[in-house]
């Protein structure tokens, strides 16, 4: 029995013996392999060329200040690096940012500050830990200040023309307060009564003279960041045929001012399904419309030949 042992123990530690010589000529072989490339990295990774001049909603960015250079760049390395998500901001723009501009234009918005969206939510009705919902992450209690409806069944964070509209109308109240487009957006970060603290407080009136918590820092940096890549995406990179963008359905308006009991048959009798009326109308929150109240609303029903 005892000799019958030891043989077991020799075979296993022979077996052992040939692994690990295995493992040894394999990562050899392909530590070889690895040096076979040469001196000369097949993937170099460039700092880039800062533009000589930046401006966001026609203020003019002050980019002497080595400190500003240095943000700036930052924020530009972060995003022309991470190059999956900028591409699908590249696309996602060309679908969402004509709806979006035309809402700006009719509140008196400059155009620039559609860059908040995508710095907010990446173009998508996503949730924040905290709570804040929709394309422009806005908070409940910031909502229902606005006039938005927010509750159950409807929530209109999740309507890119309503939430937009709102958006533009707390810049603009934030631009009537501070005077400036710049503070305005940082104050979408920070709350025009933060902004307004540091203000007193540094003894200063331009955001880029203010000395701020980390996040807010950026937040303007981000903006400016990704506005020069979206508009200039071939200087960073960036390649593509208009195929390859995303582009908004065509829809029409179904206007009623009753309930729906049930949002499944109202999709048939639409000639679509449940799925494609809630891409539609993400606003839409149950399988039911509730309309006590008798409020008006537009449901987006796509064009036929779309889906």
């Amino acid at each position: 029995m005892k000799n019958k042992i030891t043989s077991l123990l020799w075979v296993g530690f022979a077996a052992l013996v040939l692994v690990l010589i295995s493992g040894f000529v394999f990562t050899f072989e392909g530590f070889t392999a690895l040096k076979s490339y040469g001196e000369e990295p097949s993937y170099k990774v460039y700092a880039l060329e800062l533009p000589d001049s930046l401006s966001f909603a026609g203020e003019i960015v002050p980019l002497h200040s080595p400190d500003l250079k240095e943000r700036l760049d930052r924020e530009l390395l972060v995003n022309t690096y991470w190059q999956s998500n900028m591409m699908l901001l590249l696309k996602r723009a060309n679908k969402y940012f004509p709806t979006i501009e035309k809402i700006l234009k009719e509140e008196g918005v400059p155009n620039d500050l559609k860059y908040l969206s995508v710095i907010e939510s990446g173009l998508e009705n996503v949730i924040s830990p905290a709570g804040a919902k929709g394309f422009w992450q806005i908070m409940r209690t910031t909502g229902r200040e606005y006039g938005l409806e927010v509750n159950s069944n409807v929530d209109e964070r999740y309507h890119i023309v309503s939430s937009t509209r709102m958006a533009a109308q707390y810049l603009k109240k934030a631009k009537d307060k501070f005077g400036s487009w710049t503070l305005a957006a940082a104050s979408y970060n920070r709350g025009m009564s933060g902004i307004q603290r540091n203000l007193n407080a540094q003894e200063v009136e331009s955001y880029f003279d203010l000395l701020l918590g980390k996040e807010t820092s950026r937040y303007v940096f981000r903006i400016l960041a990704v506005k020069e890549i979206i508009e200039n995406p071939s200087k960073y990179g960036y390649v593509f045929d208009n195929t390859d963008l995303y582009y908004s359905v065509p829809v029409r308006y179904h206007g009623l001012d009753t309930a729906i009991s049930n949002l499944t048959s109202f999709a048939q009798k639409m000639g679509i399904n449940y799925k494609v009326l809630k891409i539609h109308n993400p606003w839409l929150l149950q399988n039911h419309l509730n309309n006590k109240s008798r409020k008006y609303y537009e449901i987006a029903i796509p064009e036929k030949g779309y889906y």
